[in-house]
């Protein structure tokens, strides 16, 4: 159904005005959008085929200098510089935009033709799938192109195009508008849609947007938009019998001596794992160059992350490239030749965009911001009960005790001191998902990287290259480019 995303909208900046007639034409004329069927069909496009994994991480704090021996690749080299990625290809800023934007307007044709259809009662389920992966893509966008959501500036930091209608022109004046725009429009599709969406009408719900996805992704958003109360809300809608402990990604049953890496991987992305709420395919060569780049993991470090509030997380596997480059296998890749008999083609992962986990530990750290540190605890201490091996509460669990001299020399602050424990704990959770650099976008962390000779950079905590850049050829659009 890709033939749809024709209406690429900014993407197709730089194809020229020759398009245009067929931009004004069906992208299929032999396919109408005339069922329920086919609507869903054409969904299946409305998430974002792009891995922003590599770019993340080596952005995070995460990596630090291996070895020269690693695979120099641009959006792990660049990117821990902090330059600006170039190029299109598979893991690049501009591919992740361009790729959003193509899952947005697969969602714009779906409820297009929703809204011109004699029946719409009947399109209700794949009205509120559309808007909520409208909503989603949107926010990944804004997420890493744009200032993240500050209550005292987002009314006037520049945004990103949010994008309603298909396109039907080649070239089109589009506004960045503001964050605080882009965040309203999010809010709106997101409520819109949840209340539409039909579970079982999706044969691999994980593939979709199901209730608890949404929820998942409710929680997010209004973890970012500073909403504590709302995050408490939509993580117990998620899980409303609070059975976190049975839905995380199972480690523990990961940790079987039969199982390898490669076992371990393939089971971190199937939809039969419990804490997998939406799976993606994406284009991506993160499985094959994460862990073995010269900016990555070594033993000490991934050791260390994997060690939070003096915690030992030994559920989580990990493995090592020639006693170097050390990774706990999480992507697995699928690599499809571009003919029968070619070496070469286009890999794919199936990337986790939300998990239990997330849900469980947004909770958490709502529950810190509101001071309801109990609860906060209790949270913490479900998913520290399924990544020890051998787990006993009494002797395993936090308190307050064990965090506040933990981090005594960083801060005699007892919220401050929670957060830090619920950020190390997520740190370790989320280690190779680029979930880390969400965190320090949203948290204004400073971020410092230690170069081959072993001198320190800094990011400081308001640095313009947290920005991702907008591509270039959106220029031709009217955008303006993020400042440097």
């Amino acid at each position: 159904m890709k033939k749809y995303t024709a209406y690429l909208l900014i993407s197709i900046a730089s194809l020229g005005t020759g398009c245009k007639k067929y931009l004004e034409q069906a992208p299929d004329q032999r396919t109408k959008l005339n069922t329920p069927e086919k609507v869903s069909e054409l969904l299946v496009t409305a998430y974002p085929s792009g891995s922003y994994i590599m770019l993340a991480e080596a952005m995070s704090d995460n990596l630090s200098f291996n070895s020269t021996t690693g695979y120099d690749k641009p959006e792990n080299r660049d990117a821990y510089f902090w330059k600006d990625v170039e190029g299109t290809g598979q893991d690049t800023p501009n591919n992740y935009w361009n790729d959003c934007y193509a899952a947005i307007a697969a969602a714009n044709q779906a409820l297009d033709a929703i809204d011109k259809i004699s029946d719409p009662q009947n399109y209700s389920a794949q009205k509120g799938e559309a808007l909520v992966a409208r909503a989603y893509a949107h926010f990944m966008l804004v997420t890493f192109f744009s200032k993240c959501y500050d209550p005292a500036t987002a009314a006037t930091d520049p945004g990103i195009p949010y994008v309603t209608t298909p396109e039907s022109v080649v070239l089109k004046n589009y506004e960045r508008k503001t964050v605080t725009y882009v965040y309203e429009q999010i809010e709106k599709d997101l409520l819109a849609g949840i209340p539409l969406l039909k579970d079982e009408q999706y044969r691999v719900p994980a593939y979709h947007f199901t209730h608890k996805a949404a929820y998942a992704f409710a929680t997010r958003f209004y973890l970012f938009k500073k909403d504590m109360a709302k995050v408490v809300q939509y993580a117990g809608l998620a899980f409303p019998a609070n059975n976190f402990a049975a839905n995380v990604r199972p480690w523990l049953a990961f940790g079987s001596p039969t199982g390898g890496s490669t076992e371990i991987a393939q089971n971190m992305s199937s939809a039969a794992n419990p804490g997998n709420l939406l799976l993606c395919e994406t284009s991506s060569w993160a499985a094959r160059n994460y862990a073995r780049t010269i900016y990555s993991l070594s033993q000490n470090r991934l050791n260390s992350i994997l060690a939070p509030v003096g915690l030992s997380l030994n559920a989580y596997k990990t493995y090592s490239y020639s006693s170097t480059f050390y990774f706990v296998p999480k992507l697995y890749e699928h690599f499809v030749r571009t003919s029968i008999n070619a070496s070469t083609g286009v890999g794919y992962l199936m990337q986790s965009l939300l998990t239990t986990e997330e849900v469980l530990l947004n909770r958490a750290e709502a529950y810190i911001m509101q001071g309801k540190y109990a609860e906060a605890l209790t949270d913490m201490n479900t998913l520290i009960s399924t990544r020890m091996t051998n787990y006993v509460a009494a002797s395993s669990n936090l308190t307050e005790t064990k965090i506040t001299t933990y981090y005594a020399a960083k801060t005699e602050d007892v919220k401050q001191a929670y957060l830090y424990a619920l950020l190390d704990l997520k740190r370790a959770e989320f280690v190779e998902e680029g979930m880390r650099w969400m965190d320090i976008l949203r948290l204004k962390m400073t971020v410092t990287h230690l170069d081959a000779n072993g001198n320190t950079m800094e990011l400081a905590a308001d640095d313009k290259r947290k920005l991702w850049q907008l591509p270039s050829e959106v220029t031709l659009a009217g955008l303006a480019q993020n400042p440097r």
